[in-house]
């Protein structure tokens, strides 16, 4: 605001953004020790295509399949630390055509689990001298809701293809395959025409003008206290600390992944009360102020029709620049891990009630509440005070590293300026909260896709 901060606040800011350094400089080192989940997802990918490739015809399996499913996941299963895969991934790997020292090193463990515990001495029973069971196919029922698990056994026991390989479940596999690599690329493709189109607009001065910028008139300490005080040190650390406590009784009562799901939704319930109520409480200051005719905010909920078609477009031309930087960062750096731990309780959960709390919260109460913290609030002051471009990478930098993720940072800050962008040039927050709905439902539907 246009008066003088007094001394209070100006103390809390400067607290605010030291504890914030600390907390998100501690939270970036500590994301290079959370495993990435690309690993699983490129394995998960290749599991899906050993199923799917007997439903191909010849012709197109040379365009799917640029090498043998069996070689590619064998491949990945290798790359995995012997004191670190899964009891699972050892018989897979075990059914496969390896050395026999590499099989026997493999299983040579006591499997903790019962079923695989049978399996292995089932399939593999030349490693005990018990041939008893040697051609005994129909003993591998009890994994039958492990189909690439139980084709490979079926497979290693001398089975054939008709006895081996469920064809429906085969289509299936099929179908997944082909939406998990087809829309993506599609999406590339279409994103890359609007681009180019977009540029060509831009260069012709064609390219209408942004609307009147609106920024809350607030100061940079107000905004310092909203996202440093509020976001992180309220948010992030003392709330949270003090609530997820309270809801283990809760969440106890639940199976493990519908109580896990549950305790994300508190816990970023609670992490994103207090910065509302600072911007609330802002907000209410202003009264002195008159309020422009769209909102403080430029909510703009009408005409919702072209929010969808803007914000449809904005995702498609940000995901190739996406995932070109998220290319170019392995490719220079290598994968630095510290993977959202969301992606990985989509991936593996098949509850759908553990399931319908994540969508909550990664698809509707995410987008709503950072497109108001980081769009709605934080971009036009910021805009205002360092001009056009500075408040857009300023904002869609402290967008990424709110994330607290060393690996998805470049790609994070790639899509913050382009929900900047979106917010900039239609002077509306709907479409951005929309555009970020849309990234984060795509994400869980390709995980959907290759989970399970």
């Amino acid at each position: 605001m246009s008066k003088g901060n007094p001394a209070w606040k100006l103390v809390l800011t400067v607290l605010s953004i030291l504890l914030t350094i600390f907390v998100w400089t501690k939270g970036l080192q500590e994301s290079f020790d959370r495993p990435s989940v690309n690993p699983t997802l490129s394995l998960h990918q290749r599991e899906i295509s050993v199923l799917a490739e007997p439903a191909f015809p010849d012709p197109l399996k040379e365009l799917f399949f640029a090498s043998d499913p069996l070689f590619d996941l064998k491949s990945s299963l290798q790359e995995i630390p012997l004191d670190q895969i899964s009891e699972r991934n050892r018989l897979l790997l075990a059914n496969l055509d390896i050395p026999k020292d590499d099989k026997d090193a493999l299983l040579d463990i006591d499997f903790k689990d019962n079923v695989l515990r049978k399996v292995k001495l089932l399939v593999h029973n030349e490693l005990t001298g018990k041939d008893a069971f040697k051609n005994d196919i129909s003993k591998l029922k009890i994994i039958k809701d492990d189909p690439l698990l139980y084709q490979t056994s079926c497979f290693s026991l001398g089975g054939t293809k008709e006895n081996c390989i469920d064809q429906d479940l085969s289509k299936k596999m099929r179908t997944r395959l082909l939406i998990s690599q087809s829309f993506p690329f599609l999406g590339v493709v279409f994103g890359i025409v609007l681009l180019i189109r977009q540029l060509w607009i831009l260069f012709s001065n064609n390219s209408k003008p942004w609307p009147q910028l609106i920024s809350l008139p607030l100061s940079l300490v107000d905004m310092t206290l909203l996202v440093a005080g509020g976001f992180v040190v309220l948010g992030e650390v003392l709330v949270p600390a003090i609530v997820l406590p309270l809801t283990i009784p809760i969440t106890k009562v639940f199976s493990q992944p519908v109580g896990d799901s549950l305790k994300v939704l508190i816990g970023y319930g609670a992490m994103t009360f207090p910065p509302l109520i600072i911007l609330r409480q802002q907000i209410k200051s202003l009264r002195s102020f008159e309020v422009p005719p769209q909102g403080w905010l430029q909510w703009r909920l009408r005409p919702f029709n072209s929010a969808i078609y803007k914000a449809i477009g904005g995702w498609l031309m940000i995901l190739p620049l996406v995932l070109f930087i998220s290319w170019l960062t392995n490719f220079l750096f290598g994968d630095q891990g510290g993977s959202n731990p969301l992606l990985e309780m989509v991936l593996n959960s098949k509850d759908p009630l553990a399931l319908s709390l994540l969508v909550f919260t990664t698809v509707v109460f995410a987008p709503l509440f950072e497109e108001l913290i980081f769009r709605g609030a934080l971009l036009p002051v910021l805009a205002k005070k360092f001009g056009l471009w500075g408040g857009i990478f300023l904002s869609a930098f402290a967008f990424a590293v709110a994330h607290l993720s060393v690996g998805e940072l470049p790609p994070l800050f790639v899509l913050g300026v382009g929900l900047a962008l979106m917010r900039l040039s239609t002077g509306r927050l709907l479409p951005c909260v929309l555009m970020h709905s849309f990234w984060n439902g795509v994400t869980f539907f390709s995980l959907l896709l290759l989970g399970g």
